[in-house]
């Protein structure tokens, strides 16, 4: 198989995610080394590389220095992140904050009344991620809301408040830094945790879409750069 110029590394990275899905590998799985994908496919080493750098973006592969490429946790993932996508823009950010509110509070008295011991012992141990600062990647650390979402019991709605996160990465870092308070963004996940221990349904429905409600108010006030109005 050989490729034209256009689009080289991007049509590349499709065949290599074929690969992974055709050989049933999953997260953890060591792929082929770069050599041997340009010489399957007809390429330079380099644009494997190049191609592999593109997966890696949305952790579909991961390097490991001095091991290889792996298969990332990405590979399982419904939706993955553009790392191409322009700079966020406020209309953006309120995408993702007005996607949230449709489904978080539903899912908030979803896991109130389910209440799985495990799973709201995770929601705890997450509330303290408010407390610090928003990171710069696109990789998100675990988040109160993604295990909110686990504890509702249901696996396709926590992976879909993860791919949310995940697609929409730097507008949710950009929500962490207009909402910036840690504090209160702390307390408040507090508040929907112990609703949600307390098995109180409506509370934590309230608690959320109120939360939500404040984040978006907080990016409608916030400055944006001058070119994205």
């Amino acid at each position: 198989m050989s490729y034209s110029e256009q689009s080289l590394s991007e049509r590349l990275a499709d065949d290599i995610v074929e690969i992974i899905r055709s050989e049933r590998l999953g997260p953890g799985d060591v792929l082929a080394s770069s050599r041997e994908l340009a010489r399957r496919f007809e390429v330079t080493t380099p644009t494997v590389r190049e191609a592999l750098r593109r997966l890696e973006a949305t952790g579909v592969v991961e390097f490991r220095h001095g091991s290889g490429t792996y298969v990332g946790p990405g590979v399982d993932r419904r939706l993955l992140a553009n790392p191409h996508l322009p700079r966020s823009t406020r209309e953006s950010v309120l995408e993702l904050v007005e996607a949230r509110l449709v489904v978080e509070p539903v899912i908030a008295a979803l896991a109130a009344r389910t209440r799985v011991p495990e799973a709201v012992e995770k929601l705890e141990a997450a509330s303290v991620n408010a407390l610090y600062p928003p990171r710069e990647s696109l990789r998100q650390a675990a988040h109160f809301h993604v295990a909110l979402a686990a504890a509702s019991g249901n696996a396709l709605l926590r992976e879909t408040v993860e791919a949310l996160f995940h697609v929409r990465a730097r507008e949710q870092v950009e929500i962490r830094h207009r909402y910036n308070d840690r504090a209160r963004d702390h307390a408040e996940h507090v508040e929907i945790f112990e609703a949600v221990r307390d098995g109180d349904a409506a509370a934590a429905e309230r608690l959320t879409r109120e939360h939500l409600t404040a984040i978006r108010d907080a990016v409608v006030a916030a400055e944006f750069p001058e070119a994205d109005r």
